[in-house]
C-alpha cells in the first residue's frame, strides 16, 4: 500500500480564497471589513517570519491588517498597554501575540489580557474550557485545520478509533476535544504512556503532534489509517546540511497508511489559513451576523 498524500497546500490555498470571498460579501453587504492585529516583540528570526507572512496572507484576503512591533526590552507593562489598546479597537476583530515572548514577560497574563471574543490562537482559558464543553469558542488553528482536513478526507468521522501521540494546550488537548465532537473514541497518548506503538496500532486516525523527529515509525500504525503530522522539527543530513522532517518516519509510514500530511506541505500551510478564517468567524459574532461554515 502507498498513501494518498494529503496537500496540505493546496487544502490552504482553497481555505484563503473562501474566506476571500467571505471578506468581500461582508464588505459589500455589511460593510464590515474584519481586521487583524499581530504584536512581535523582539528580533526571533522564526517569529519575524510567520508574523510577516501573516500580514502578506491577511492583506490578500482583503482585511484589515495592523503590525505592532516592540523591542525585545519591552516590559510587560507595554505589552498589556498595547493589548488592551487593541481589545478596545472597534475596527480590530483578531489579536494574536507571537510567541515566544522575551523572559521578562509572563506569556500567560498576556495571553489572558486578549479580550476572549478577539482570541483568534485560541488560547484564552474561556476559550478553552468553552470548547471542552462543546460552546462556540475560538478553536486553536492548529487543530481546526487538522479536523478540517481530517473531514474532507474521511467524510463521517463518528465511530473511528483516534489517537493524538502529544498533551500541549496548543495542539494535543483541543485535537482531542475536536475528535470528541465529531464523536470518535480518542485516546491522548504522551511520552508516559506504556507500550506507546501497541497504543497507536490502534487508530484509525493517528495525529502525531510529541515534537520529536520521526518518533512515530511505519509499524506503528494500523494498516488504512488516517496519518495527521503536525511535527516540525529539524533535522542534520549526513552532508551537515539540514531538513524538515515530522514526528513520523514519512518514508516507512507512507507503505502502510491509507493517507498521510507530509512535512513540509501538510499542516503548517494550514495554519495561516485558519487564522484567517477564525478572525472572519470572530468579526461575524462581534457584529451579531450569522458566521460562515469553515
Amino acid at each position: 500500500m502507498t498513501a494518498d498524500i494529503i496537500d496540505g497546500k493546496a487544502f490552504a490555498a482553497n481555505v484563503r480564497e473562501r474566506v476571500g470571498r467571505q471578506v468581500a460579501v461582508l464588505k459589500s453587504e455589511n460593510n464590515l471589513t474584519p481586521g487583524l492585529a499581530v504584536v512581535l516583540v523582539g528580533e526571533d528570526p522564526a517569529s519575524k517570519v510567520y508574523v510577516r507572512n501573516k500580514g502578506k496572507s491577511t492583506a490578500e484576503a482583503g482585511m484589515k491588517s495592523e503590525e505592532i512591533r516592540l523591542d525585545v526590552s519591552a516590559t510587560q507593562e507595554e505589552v498589556l498597554s498595547v493589548v488592551t489598546r487593541l481589545n478596545e479597537d472597534p475596527s480590530i476583530h483578531g489579536i494574536l501575540v507571537q510567541l515566544p515572548l522575551p523572559k521578562q514577560v509572563d506569556e500567560m497574563a498576556i495571553l489572558d489580557a486578549i479580550d476572549p471574543a478577539k482570541d483568534v490562537d485560541g488560547f484564552h482559558v474561556i476559550n478553552t474550557g468553552r470548547q471542552a464543553v462543546g460552546l462556540p469558542a475560538m478553536v486553536p488553528c492548529t487543530p481546526l485545520g487538522c479536523i478540517m482536513m481530517l473531514k474532507d478526507k474521511l467524510g463521517e468521522l463518528s465511530g473511528l478509533n483516534a489517537v493524538v501521540v502529544g498533551r500541549s494546550n496548543i495542539v494535543g488537548k483541543p485535537m482531542a476535544s475536536l475528535l470528541l465532537a465529531e464523536s470518535c473514541t480518542v485516546t491522548i497518548a504522551h511520552s508516559r504512556t506504556k507500550d506507546l506503538p501497541s497504543v497507536c496500532r490502534g487508530a484509525d486516525i493517528l495525529v502525531a503532534a510529541v515534537g520529536r523527529p520521526e518518533m512515530v515509525r511505519g509499524d506503528w500504525i494500523k494498516p488504512g489509517a488516517t496519518v495527521i503530522d503536525v511535527g516540525i522539527n529539524r533535522i542534520e543530513k549526513d552532508d551537515g546540511k539540514t531538513k524538515l522532517v515530522g514526528d513520523v518516519c514519512f518514508s516507512e509510514a507512507v507503505e502502510v497508511a491509507g493517507a498521510i500530511t507530509p512535512v513540509p506541505g501538510g499542516v503548517g500551510p494550514m495554519t495561516i489559513a485558519c487564522l484567517l478564517a477564525n478572525t472572519v468567524t470572530a468579526a461575524c459574532r462581534q457584529a451579531g451576523i450569522e458566521e460562515p461554515a469553515h
